[in-house]
């Protein structure tokens, strides 16, 4: 057995305890949130440092939850999140396995100007002609089309194909296979876990998506829970119409509005941590 010097006791010992005091401080927003939901209107309305809820009770989440305001934006969310997903993934797949292919005309023009994408942008207000000249103002297109290849994506995923031994494709070329489906049956299984990493990162920023939808939704039956919680942060009645959150704290519903709208995130992301982890690292080894 090893025996660790005094100096190395003491490197982890700080180390245990920097962690462990980074942990509190990341947590404790979402504990904060967590317990003025769980408030009665009167304690959460005193503000301050919330270690418990102060006089449980469920109803701002029932309150919450009997609105047709939250479910029509649920619905807009896990419509944009899941769709745009899907789509960005595959077009940014699509994208790298174009530029990966030697002999590819153009190729280095192509290359360039997706890396100038990264350094300068049309800007908003040209953005916002672009996207209305297209018809897409007030429609959920407008969150999902701009933006949806991503040239970091896509040098990411570039550098993890890079991996793929040459021997793979040039042996389903030789069994047949064109080019389509030799991305579709073999190079796309063989990059799951850089896909599942990008799924990740667009699906989370699909999901808080606030300023697109700000610029672009105006119809209430289109709203995003990000624009759902803005209505509320700006002392809109949720629902004024029928009544509701008009005898409620709207500190509690805001916190419960909050909560629930990141469990959908919250659950996704222990399934997806280790292709997180994996595709992270082997997307960054240059071949």
């Amino acid at each position: 057995m090893i025996r660790k010097t005094i100096g190395e006791r003491l490197f982890e010992a700080g180390n245990i305890i920097f962690l462990t005091l980074l942990s509190v401080v990341t947590f404790y927003p979402l504990w904060h949130e967590l317990s003025i939901s769980l408030s009665s209107p009167a304690g959460a309305a005193q503000g301050g440092f919330f270690l418990l809820p102060r006089g449980f009770t469920l109803e701002a989440y029932k309150n919450v939850l009997d609105s047709n305001f939250i479910w029509l934006s649920y619905r807009n969310s896990i419509i944009v999140a899941v769709l745009g997903t899907t789509l960005h993934v595959l077009f940014t797949a699509t994208t790298a396995y174009g530029l990966n292919r030697k002999g590819l005309p153009g190729i280095k023009v192509m290359s360039l100007l997706m890396i100038f994408t990264m350094i300068f942008s049309g800007g908003l207000i040209p953005t916002y002609l672009l996207v209305k000249s297209l018809g897409l103002t007030n429609t959920l297109w407008a969150l999902m089309l701009p933006g949806m290849i991503s040239a970091f994506n896509v040098i990411v995923m570039q550098s993890f194909m890079r991996t793929i031994p040459e021997e793979v494709e040039e042996s389903a070329a030789m069994d047949g296979a064109n080019p389509l489906r030799t991305f579709f049956t073999i190079i796309l299984p063989l990059c799951k876990p850089v896909l599942a990493t990008i799924a990740l990162w667009e699906c989370v920023g699909l999901w808080n998506n606030f300023m697109q939808a700000l610029i672009y939704l105006n119809d209430k039956n289109l709203f995003t829970l990000p624009l759902l919680l803005k209505e509320i942060l700006a002392g809109q009645q949720l629902a004024a119409s029928n009544g509701q959150y008009t005898n409620f704290s709207s500190e509690s519903a805001t916190a419960a509005t909050v909560i629930i709208s990141i469990i959908p995130i919250l659950s996704v992301y222990p399934f997806l941590q280790k292709y997180f982890m994996k595709g992270t690292m082997l997307g960054s080894v240059k071949s």
